[in-house]
């Protein structure tokens, strides 16, 4: 048990018998009144987010939880396998837990959060930015960069995201995972 004034963000909670992980936080003391603190928390099993505020010393539960750089190996019928580096232990993920599957390509390196009590994966964090080369595109029209223009394509996973005309078949691309969406050109 913890209170709230050791809130910070990425800490994991247990409320409403689910676990959340705080995203944003703030600690207000108004001039009347007691203080509070206002949060967005995200739940690891649905990935919902929902505003709450805790009165200024209320107990919370806070869940231990570990993260492990794991390796993308392979997607089957039971799910995608990841791999750990140093004991190459082998574990299969659901598809539900991964915010953007059609970005994964072999031997990415992940990170999974899991939960230390009774070892389940809670959520997987993709880097940031990944390259991907340009698997299939449409030629840009020439002269039509007025506006910024975009057009679908094709990368090395089979995800299509929206690139610049200026961006041919064969071309790397920094990709934000996030959003899926196109960063630069990489030479």
């Amino acid at each position: 048990m913890a209170n709230t004034s050791e809130i910070r963000n990425g800490l994991c909670i247990e409320f409403k018998n689910d676990i959340y992980s705080v995203v944003e936080f703030l600690h207000v003391k108004p001039g009347k009144g007691p203080a509070f603190v206002r949060t967005k928390l995200k739940s690891l099993t649905n990935g919902k987010i929902i505003d709450n505020t805790f009165p200024s010393s209320h107990k919370i539960d806070v869940v231990r939880v570990e993260r492990r750089k794991y390796q993308f190996l392979y997607k089957d019928d039971q799910g995608f396998n990841f791999m750990e580096t140093e004991t190459y232990e082998q574990v299969s993920i659901d598809e539900k837990m991964i915010e953007q599957p059609k970005l994964l390509k072999e031997g990415m390196m992940i990170e999974i959060l899991f939960h230390a009590e009774n070892e389940t994966p809670l959520t997987i964090d993709l880097p940031q930015y990944v390259t991907y080369e340009i698997t299939y595109t449409e030629p840009g029209l020439r002269g039509d960069t007025a506006t910024n223009v975009t057009k679908p394509a094709t990368i090395e996973t089979g995800a299509e995201i929206r690139v610049p005309i200026f961006i041919n078949e064969g071309d790397k691309i920094k990709v934000d995972t996030r959003s899926a969406s196109y960063v630069e050109r990489v030479k």
